[in-house]
């Protein structure tokens, strides 16, 4: 074969190496910016995407997806309603102004709780029901779900919640139930649409939980603004003290945005 031969092939190889490794590149920059086109889309850990201010954010399973199994991340709207949720996985003194700022807005939440906040807090789930909020499951032991590979190991977890909300309130629990940590896989949401569930994962969040590494309000107010989109299901945790600080200014700007607050049960 002759050199300029093997130089033609040289180039033609190179170049078909080029392709594909470009491809490779665009195909996992598509995945880390775009979750739902990762192979799984409907289980792991739940994440967000958000390419726009005051946009929803692309999230790891689609509208359609989720709604297969009752489940929902946000309301497919551009009508500018909010959704506002709590996770609460025990009580540090937060709640009542929480409670106050809801009452002053006139806002219906829904609180997500495991089982010690049931066992520790009864007065306050009573007065948080009484308020007119709604009470979700969470868990008994806030594991991660996904590891749980029997329907009877996740109908514990739920059951127990339930009888001790019953044993507090004299009332059966709404069947809406939030992921632990968001963990999940197609088979969790399965079972709890089987138990008569629906599954409620959010749209807007931020790193609020960590007790002692507060985030000031300015940098509540920069994402939860910032990232404020119709339809959203907000998450927030009620263990939070700059949460409880700014939640009153919070919905005071949200509603000067022209945002509206619905309940779980309107979505």
């Amino acid at each position: 074969m002759s050199s300029s031969k093997r130089k033609q092939i040289l180039s033609v190889a190179l170049i078909f190496a080029m392709a594909f490794l470009l491809g490779q590149g665009a195909a996992r920059t598509k995945e880390r910016f775009f979750p739902e086109a990762a192979a799984t889309s409907a289980e792991g850990n739940w994440g967000l995407s958000f390419q726009e201010d005051g946009e929803p954010p692309v999230a790891n399973a689609t509208y359609e997806e989720l709604k297969q199994y009752n489940a929902y991340y946000a309301e497919n709207t551009d009508e500018k309603i909010l959704y506002l949720t709590f996770d609460a996985g025990y009580e540090n003194g937060c709640t009542p102004a929480i409670l106050k700022a809801l009452k002053k807005h006139n806002v219906s939440a829904t609180f997500f709780v495991v089982g010690t906040y049931l066992d520790e807090n009864e007065d306050l789930v009573r007065q948080i029901t009484s308020e007119g909020h709604t009470i979700g499951n969470h868990t008994w032991h806030h594991k991660d779900m996904s590891q749980i590979s029997t329907a009877e190991t996740f109908a514990e977890e739920m059951n127990y919640v339930e009888q001790k909300y019953g044993e507090i309130t004299g009332k059966p629990m709404t069947k809406y139930y939030r992921p632990p940590q968001g963990k999940y896989n197609e088979a969790n949401l399965k079972m709890a649409q089987e138990m008569g569930y629906k599954t409620f994962f959010w749209s807007l969040a931020y790193v609020d939980w960590y007790q002692d590494d507060q985030p000031t309000h300015e940098e509540a107010f920069e994402k939860l603004i910032g990232r404020v989109h119709p339809g959203a299901i907000v998450l927030l945790h009620s263990t939070s003290a700059t949460n409880a600080e700014i939640l009153d200014e919070l919905l005071t700007k949200w509603e000067e945005m022209g945002y509206t607050f619905k309940t779980l049960d309107d979505l």
